[in-house]
């Protein structure tokens, strides 16, 4: 049983030698709108107009860690010392802001090589910019996709490479927090989930053995992530499909996590299955990151279907999660934590440029 506190929504949060300003964050979002994986004016104003609606951390989008580590041609990349300039000028803005800034480390592997969301979605074929994808098993995400290859034990090795520079030009980039991204059925979650790794040697087989690359992934981002900085590791907490990645497996995995440095599981669920059926409803994943926070004693991040400062409140008051982290509503809110604010009775802080609004 865990004996984490509850706090309230707007309560600072303290995390390693970081404190956040309140428990509401930005959820990582891909924006579809980078050229070879570079950041850009659309990043900056995107990302810095949530800091000033006062979150308290900002995470950048899924960052690929080499250039077939993207969803799509358009997506954000971290592979090369080229893209940390830019970057760099958006978390000091951020931090201009009072927010945190946080990056989240992807790799698709098998869902990689596809079309903007607006562009259909469908396959980017490798005659028109897309690339071969990669998986820990020659198994496609839907009949009809382009089969992947299936990685070589040196070719994990070198993922896991990938993984542990793209943190250290993180930190380059001034970066507060990272995130590994092992959820929504990209390659960590592909490794972890029975439905997608029939792999027979040590990273494929037993529960053990599906733990291996996400756990070699966490020790190696750690190992250069300084310790007075916060890591994050995003889950799936469920497939949602028989046969597939469980909650059950979720608690293992958070407590092993625990144990290798991660601060706080961030708690999302699905995307390795395409045909799963996902009762979607306000707050339906919250109760994953409730359980795994009870049963570990690790703090969670609790995502999916917030849309209002109660609501989001309620679960930080009632111990359900340690923080929440919205998408969908900062999209259509960027000063969502103001208009928190004055709902839940605290005092809005937004910039002095904007004071005169609130």
């Amino acid at each position: 049983m865990s004996s984490l506190p509850a706090a309230h929504l707007l309560a600072p949060l303290t995390l390693r030698e970081i404190t956040l300003r309140n428990r509401i964050a930005v959820s990582p979002m891909c924006q579809y709108s980078s050229e070879d994986g570079f950041a850009n004016d659309w990043h900056l104003v995107h990302l810095g107009s949530r800091a000033a609606g006062g979150a308290g951390l900002v995470c950048m989008e899924a960052a690929a860690v080499e250039p077939r580590g993207r969803i799509s041609p358009s997506d954000l990349g971290i592979w090369k010392p080229e893209h940390i300039e830019f970057l760099a000028r958006i978390t000091r803005f951020l931090h201009s802001q009072g927010a945190a800034a946080g990056i989240q480390l992807a790799h698709a592997g098998r869902k990689g090589s596809t079309r903007p969301p607006w562009d259909g979605g469908g396959v980017q074929p490798e005659s028109d910019g897309g690339w071969q994808c990669v998986a820990p098993s020659a198994v496609p995400f839907r009949a009809g996709d382009p089969v992947p290859h299936e990685l070589s034990k040196a070719e994990i090795h070198a993922l896991i490479d990938g993984f542990r520079d793209a943190a250290g030009r993180a930190l380059r980039a001034g970066f507060d927090v990272v995130e590994i991204h092992g959820a929504h059925g990209y390659l960590i979650h592909q490794f972890l989930s029975p439905l997608s790794n029939r792999r027979t040697d040590e990273y494929g087989g037993t529960l053990d053995n599906r733990l291996r690359l996400a756990l070699e992934v966490t020790e190696a981002v750690r190992g250069v992530w300084p310790a007075r900085l916060p890591l994050f590791f995003r889950i799936s907490a469920t497939d949602w499909v028989p046969g597939g990645w469980t909650a059950d497996d979720s608690v293992a995995l958070a407590r092993q996590l625990k144990a290798s440095g991660v601060d706080l599981v961030d708690c999302s669920s699905g995307g390795n299955a395409a045909d799963a059926r996902i009762p979607l409803g306000p707050g339906y994943q919250v109760p994953f990151a409730e359980r795994i926070r009870r049963e570990t004693g690790i703090l969670t991040g609790a995502v999916g279907l917030i849309t209002t400062p109660h609501q989001a409140d309620e679960i930080v008051r009632q111990g359900q999660a340690d923080m929440v982290l919205l998408a969908r509503e900062f999209l259509r809110d960027p000063y969502f934590p103001l208009h928190a604010a004055s709902a839940l009775g605290g005092k809005p802080a937004p910039p002095l440029q904007y004071a005169r609004a609130f």
